[in-house]
């Protein structure tokens, strides 16, 4: 196993996220599938000068991207962004596109379950043909039921997986499991060798070791159904804007890379503009918790 973390958390040039990453003992990164925002090539440099690799991507399924939307061509387009999204990945020489299959923060459904289903298979059975082409592996990422009405736990991401094609995968996450999750050791030993990528914060979905969950069994569990990927950090720092606030250099105004898109984003998963100083702490914190454990 290795340490990596994903970028979408907080707006900044990736020359900056990926020094970072590299200054506190990461390998890794996942980045945010934003297609034709980086050119590969400079990626791919950044990378290299930083003994850093891509271990692959996340789907960031913003408003309009759903593969369980009532809209057909608005499925069409999700099916299209997560094969450039596949694409993107093989350019960087990564291993895993994980896809979340529905809008995060979308809730209510737009038809009935078995047409979602339908729907979902189909369009991830499309991307499933072209990562294939591509030697790169998909994994399905359940969320929590705030999050998403449609796959929560990892029973679920299975079954998925199961009706798209014999080598798609899961990708799942202890904080999503932590509250999902009747077992979340059970979830990770039923997953096996189908578990392809695991994103860790948390049970308040702060830097590992902010919280109550128990690395050491969590990253034994891994080590005993024989998982060797990626522990990807995937932290989102709520913003505390009373008096209580213990962290006072946590807010900042919003970098020039932010998009509305983007803060949206950030925003509907209960965060903010994080300062520099407060994430990089997040960041330190992180790696102090999970690399003596993984070494």
């Amino acid at each position: 196993m290795h340490l990596s973390m994903h970028n979408w958390m907080r707006a900044e040039p990736l020359e900056t996220t990926i020094q970072r990453l590299a200054k506190y003992g990461y390998k890794s990164i996942e980045i945010g599938a934003e297609t034709g925002k980086y050119k590969t090539k400079e990626v791919r440099r950044l990378l290299k000068d930083n003994k850093l690799r891509c271990w692959g991507a996340i789907s960031l399924m913003f408003t309009g991207l759903d593969l369980i939307q009532a809209d057909k061509e608005g499925r069409e387009k999700t099916v299209q962004y997560l094969k450039d999204s596949v694409t993107f990945v093989k350019e960087l020489d990564g291993e895993v596109m994980s896809i979340v299959p529905s809008e995060v923060g979308k809730v209510r459904a737009q038809a009935d379950p078995k047409t979602e289903w339908k729907w979902a298979v189909q369009g991830l059975k499309e991307v499933y043909a072209h990562a294939q082409k591509e030697g790169v592996k998909i994994a399905i990422e359940p969320l929590n039921r705030f999050e998403t009405n449609f796959i929560s736990r990892a029973d679920q991401a299975l079954a998925l997986a199961k009706a798209v094609g014999p080598e798609c995968g899961v990708c799942l996450d202890i904080f999503h499991m932590n509250i999902e999750e009747a077992n979340w050791r059970q979830a990770l030993m039923s997953a096996g060798d189908k578990l392809y990528d695991f994103h860790v914060a948390d049970n308040n979905r702060m830097a590992c070791g902010q919280g109550a969950l128990n690395w050491r069994d969590i990253v034994g569990t891994l080590k005993e159904i024989g998982y060797d990927g990626a522990l990807t950090v995937e932290f989102v720092a709520p913003i505390d804007r009373t008096p209580a606030n213990p962290y006072k250099n946590a807010m900042a105004s919003a970098e020039k890379e932010l998009t509305k898109e983007q803060l949206k984003f950030i925003e509907d998963h209960g965060s903010g503009v994080l300062s520099e100083e407060f994430y990089s702490w997040l960041v330190e914190t992180t790696a102090k918790t999970l690399l003596p454990l993984i070494r």
